[in-house]
């Protein structure tokens, strides 16, 4: 999808306060997909040692079906631009709520192993398209003056979903007894615990009849005159319509269409600041993010935690996610992204580091001693809090501005999927690395979270408060 970042002209209104609350209302449903995407990510923690017992697999199966979303995920991602381009952002929306809504129940009900990847696989396309469309669609519809704030509606969506998904796990085993197969409503409650997306999805989709088509979508498609009503109910009466039509118009001639090939160059195959955005990625995930997201249930279970108690221990880990989001949200525009990455590293490796000190202690009648439990519960919470401060949102905002204009967007394209690839190796090689030692595979992600800060300091220039035509 074409870049939306054109700056403000005297042509471009500021949304009256009449119209600033529908256009809230539009952020808000186009968001409920990065709601779903936070939703989908996670959910599935709640049901790993289940899946595990009810199919007799092992370490290594397990994570290639808890992996496997993330293929669906790369593969959703980079088709739903052109996707949306072709066919209309709200059409892709539709598309990416009937995949959440049939992975959703496709999921609660497999007949075996096989089909449960396949679910999976489709959810991870829903939530590839959600992480495009959601972002791209905020920003065409949104007035310039709100579009920033309207913009992290998407990354708060993510973690609020996150937070809710983890939260409805924990009651529902609560409610089956605290076993993850015990009968709930006719079924296991790992079963009903994935099948609960169905809500969400279906409110999704309702949502996106409920909003306009985007503006800039419509006059590449050239419907001018139905552009023009959506722009009034986005940003006003006050506003010289065929003034914005027209410019939104020559900012769509001057965009570049950049390719793979205009990355190519210096010493190892691609340009240097394209390696300095794949940097980025791989560090935010190499350092196991999503082990607590994905993992954080069976974690404390395989050191002796109750499992009610781990599921509360995944909703509380999952508010300071969005704690430290929001931290992120209001500081990285004061402090600038640079600092906030460095803070957050040094976080990280603090918190990762006891927590590898707390798991290197044998196990007493099955569960950590008392103190050590205490301090890899308190470093889990303070780890994923400093990754919420920096890395979660920063490298994000990084991706968004680093690029020279002409080559923008294929090397986000890249960055993202060096994001995916190394999301999937973490998720993946997780449950096998605990197997044959929890405290060396957190010495693992410590050195990464260490590693982080001299590439920071080294390669990566803040780009606070530079316009994109700076980038070179």
């Amino acid at each position: 999808m074409a870049s939306t970042s054109q700056a403000p002209s005297p042509g471009a209104g500021t949304a009256h306060p009449d119209h600033l609350g529908h256009v809230i209302f539009i952020a808000a449903a186009a968001a409920m997909g990065g709601f779903l995407f936070g939703y989908d990510s996670s959910v599935i923690n709640g049901a790993v040692e289940a899946i595990r017992d009810r199919y007799d697999v092992g370490s290594a199966v397990l994570a290639q079906v808890i992996a496997v979303a993330l293929i669906g995920c790369a593969i959703g991602a980079a088709t739903a631009g052109r996707i949306a381009d072709r066919i209309g952002r709200i059409r892709c929306m539709q598309i990416a709520a009937v995949l959440f809504t049939v992975s959703a129940v496709g999921s609660a009900l497999p007949f075996a192993l096989w089909d449960l990847a396949m679910w999976r696989i489709i959810g991870g396309f829903a939530i590839g398209m959600a992480s495009v469309i959601g972002p791209a669609y905020i920003a065409e519809v949104s007035p310039p003056a709100y579009r920033g704030r309207l913009g992290s509606f998407q990354q708060a969506a993510i973690v609020i979903g996150i937070a809710v998904s983890q939260l409805v796990n924990w009651g529902l085993l609560n409610a089956a007894g605290g076993d993850q197969r015990g009968e709930l409503m006719g079924l296991e409650a790992w079963q009903v615990m994935l099948g609960v997306m169905v809500i969400p999805a279906v409110l999704y989709g309702l949502l996106s009849f409920a909003i306009p088509e985007s503006p800039r979508f419509l006059i590449s498609v050239g419907k001018r005159e139905r552009a023009k009503k959506i722009l009034e109910e986005v940003e006003g009466k006050d506003v010289d319509f065929d003034a914005r039509v027209t410019e939104i118009e020559h900012a769509m001639h001057r965009e570049e269409k950049s390719s793979f090939k205009d990355l190519l160059g210096g010493s190892f195959f691609f340009k240097p600041i394209v390696w300095i955005g794949i940097g980025l990625s791989v560090f935010q995930q190499f350092v196991g993010i999503n082990v607590a997201f994905y993992y954080s249930s069976t974690l404390w279970q395989s050191v002796g935690v109750d499992p009610a108690d781990s599921f509360f221990y995944s909703f509380t880990t999952s508010i300071i996610n969005i704690v430290g989001t929001v931290i992120a949200m209001i500081f990285v525009d004061r402090v600038g992204r640079k600092p906030l990455a460095l803070i957050g590293s040094v976080g990280m490796v603090i918190g990762l580091a006891l927590e590898a000190w707390a798991f290197s202690f044998d196990l007493v009648d099955g569960k950590l001693p008392a103190t050590q439990g205490w301090v890899a519960l308190i470093a889990a919470h303070v780890f994923v809090l400093f990754f919420a401060l920096s890395w979660g949102v920063v490298v994000w905002v990084f991706l968004g501005e680093m690029f020279p204009n002409r080559i923008r967007a294929a090397a986000l394209g890249v960055a993202a999927s060096a994001q995916w690839i190394a999301n999937w190796a973490i998720t993946a090689s997780f449950p096998s690395l605990a197997d044959w030692n929890l405290s060396g595979t957190y010495v693992i992600y410590t050195i990464f979270a260490a590693l982080s800060i001299p590439f920071v300091l080294k390669f990566v220039k803040e780009t606070k408060g530079k316009a994109l035509e700076e980038m070179g």
